[in-house]
C-alpha cells in the first residue's frame, strides 16, 4: 500500500471560512491517522485576484487550528514550466484548440442554464486553421480548450476512478464539454494545474468538497492522456449554515480570521468540525 499523502490547496483570493477549515481538518487527519504526509499547496495561478496577505492569513488560520503540514509550502505560481509541458504534450496530440469567445458570448449561446458554468457549445472548434492562426498572430486574447470527444477517443481506456464514499465511478468527461486547460489570464486552468500538481507532489488521496465530484471525470481523463497516476478521492459533504445556505466566499461566509480575532480557541473549533460542526451552528449538507 502506498504511503498516504493528502493536501489542502486553497486559493489566496480571499479569507478562509469554516468550510475550508472542515476540508483541511479532514485531509490533515486522514494523513495523520496512517502516519502519512499532509501538504499545503497555495493555488495562486489567478494573478489578478491572488494576494500575499491572503497567503499570510491562510498560514495563520491553519496554525490556529492546530494543523501542521509537511515540507515547504507549495505554490502553483512556480509551476509554469510543468503546465507548459503538459499543454505542449496535449497540443502535439492534436487535442487542443484556441478559443476566442468571451464569457458573455458563451452565456448568450445557451438556450438553458447548465449550472454555474455553462457547457461550452464548441463555437471555436470548427474554425479553419488559417483563421485561428490569423487571430493569434493579431494578438486576439484566447484560451486553449480540450477537444473532449477527440480526447476521450484518444485515451482509449476504461476511465474509472474511486471515491471513498461513492465507490467506483465511471468517468463521463463528455458531459463537461470542451473545458479550458489554459486560461486567457492565467498559467493554466484549475483542471490542468490540479491534475499535474497532484501527480508531481505524490498525492495519493484527494480530499475536497462534493461540489468538485463531477470535475474529477475531467481529471481522470487528463491522467490517462498524460500518463499520470489516479489518486483515491474523498469528496466530503459541504458545510451549510443555519439558513441551509452553503458556506462559500461568494455567500459572505464568516471568515476564520474573524473567529480567530474574537479570541476563540482554534484547536477546539477543529475538534467541533471533526464532530460535524456540532455546537457552531453548521452541519454537513444533507444528501
Amino acid at each position: 500500500m502506498r504511503d498516504v499523502v493528502t493536501r489542502f490547496a486553497p486559493s489566496p483570493t480571499g479569507r478562509l471560512h469554516l468550510g475550508h477549515a472542515y476540508s483541511a481538518v479532514l485531509a490533515h487527519d486522514l494523513a495523520r491517522a496512517s502516519g502519512g504526509r499532509f501538504l499545503l499547496r497555495i493555488e495562486d495561478i489567478d494573478g489578478t485576484r491572488s494576494r500575499p496577505e491572503h497567503v499570510d492569513a491562510i498560514l495563520a488560520d491553519l496554525a490556529w487550528l492546530g494543523l501542521e503540514w509537511d515540507g515547504p509550502v507549495l505554490f502553483q505560481s512556480t509551476r509554469e514550466d510543468a503546465y507548459a509541458a503538459a499543454l505542449a504534450r496535449l497540443r502535439a496530440m492534436g487535442l487542443l484548440y484556441p478559443c476566442f469567445c468571451t464569457r458573455a458570448e458563451i452565456a448568450a449561446s445557451q438556450s438553458a442554464p447548465h449550472g454555474p458554468e455553462p457547457v461550452y457549445p464548441g463555437t471555436c472548434r470548427a474554425l479553419p486553421e488559417a483563421e485561428r492562426t490569423a487571430r493569434i498572430t493579431a494578438g486576439v486574447p484566447h484560451a486553449w480548450r480540450l477537444d473532449m470527444a477527440r480526447a476521450v477517443a484518444t485515451a482509449d481506456t476504461d476511465l474509472m476512478w474511486t471515491d471513498a464514499i461513492a465507490g467506483p465511478v465511471r468517468a463521463d468527461p463528455l458531459a463537461q464539454g470542451d473545458v479550458v486547460l489554459a486560461r486567457k489570464d492565467a498559467l493554466a486552468s484549475y483542471h490542468l494545474a490540479v491534475t499535474v500538481d497532484d501527480a508531481a507532489h505524490g498525492v495519493t488521496h484527494v480530499v475536497r468538497g462534493a461540489d468538485l465530484f463531477a470535475a474529477t471525470d475531467v481529471h481522470r481523463l487528463l491522467q490517462a492522456l498524460l500518463g499520470l497516476p489516479t489518486p483515491l478521492y474523498h469528496h466530503h459533504a459541504l458545510l451549510v449554515g443555519p439558513d441551509g445556505q452553503r458556506l462559500a466566499k461568494r455567500n459572505d461566509a464568516p471568515t476564520l480570521e474573524s473567529v480567530r480575532l474574537r479570541g476563540e480557541d482554534g484547536r477546539a473549533l477543529a475538534d467541533r468540525l471533526r464532530a460535524g460542526g456540532a455546537g457552531i451552528g453548521i452541519a454537513p449538507q444533507s444528501a
